[in-house]
């Protein structure tokens, strides 16, 4: 504080003796320069602008890049999976007889890997590759999205298809992307904001259709497969980092017991990635209780 205050009050003698110069024959001549202070000065901003560089690159001590993998099973019976209520153009969504079920707890029969598990990085201080420029297809069919769970970049296209012989209305929670897909087409979703959280998406049409979405700036983000493996690559290395772990049906963060992670109530995780290391965090069992059953 009491270097601010010099530089400061340096400042305004600086000014006021450039003010003077050009007032007229009359003016009053100033002292000489002060050698001393300048040499202060300089001494002051020097420090000031190697501290700011210092905070700079302690933001990121890392270097190198690496990868995370590992895979979410269910650790218990998940039990019938619920019929969803259809009452509308049964003629697509309903034929011959067809059920829609509830997809919010989607696992593998054989495996009892459990799949829309959500893992991104929290904050991130570098990013290796630049926004893709492919579109990440999102589509619906018989009624249902495709894909109940998906990641995205910030700023990468999100291709919104309809492959219903019917309308559907495709609705972003948090965002202006509200439209009406008409019967066999698509249109183009590009997000320009980050996501906390996954956020919800919904056909106003058809109440019972539902997924997620997140959307991070550095793209640091995977959803676990079908068999509950997940993995994000080129990971910045050599410093620590803070995971998010979320699910549908534990929508403020799955909370798991793995104490070495430092694993917290919040569904956040904390582990450090060497440089070329794909760091396999194993079997990570969820039990039903985790997820409301």
């Amino acid at each position: 504080m009491a270097d601010v205050c010099f530089r400061n009050g340096l400042w305004a003698v600086v000014v006021a003796m450039a003010t003077c110069v050009g007032c007229g024959s009359g003016r009053v001549i100033g002292p000489a320069p002060d050698l001393v202070a300048a040499a202060k000065l300089r001494e002051v901003v020097g420090a000031a602008s190697e501290a700011a560089g210092g905070a700079q690159e302690a933001a990121s001590t890392g270097s190198g890049w690496g990868s995370l993998k590992g895979r979410f099973v269910f650790g218990g019976t998940p039990g019938e999976r619920q019929v969803l209520v259809v009452d509308k153009d049964m003629e697509v969504c309903g034929k011959a007889g067809m059920k829609l079920f509830d997809q919010s707890l989607r696992v593998d029969a054989s495996s009892k890997g459990l799949a829309d598990v959500v893992v991104f990085v929290r904050k991130s201080t570098r990013v290796k590759n630049p926004v893709p420029a492919e579109p990440l297809r999102f589509d619906q069919k018989s009624c249902e999205f495709l894909s109940p769970v998906f990641a995205a970049r910030v700023g990468q296209p999100v291709d919104v298809r309809n492959s219903d012989p019917i309308g559907h209305n495709t609705n972003i929670s948090g965002s202006s992307f509200n439209q009406l897909i008409p019967a066999g087409e698509g249109t183009v979703y590009l997000p320009t904001g980050e996501t906390g959280m996954p956020i919800s998406v919904t056909c106003n049409i058809h109440p019972w259709m539902k997924a997620y979405a997140v959307f991070r700036k550095d793209g640091y983000a995977a959803v676990s497969a079908t068999d509950g493996s997940f993995e994000i690559a080129d990971l910045p290395a050599g410093e620590p980092l803070e995971f998010q772990v979320w699910h549908a049906r534990a929508a403020s963060g799955l909370k798991l017991d793995r104490p070495e992670l430092k694993w917290s109530a919040k569904g956040r995780f904390q582990t450090t990635i060497e440089a070329d290391e794909s760091k396999d965090l194993g079997t990570l069992e969820v039990p039903a209780s985790a997820l409301g059953g």
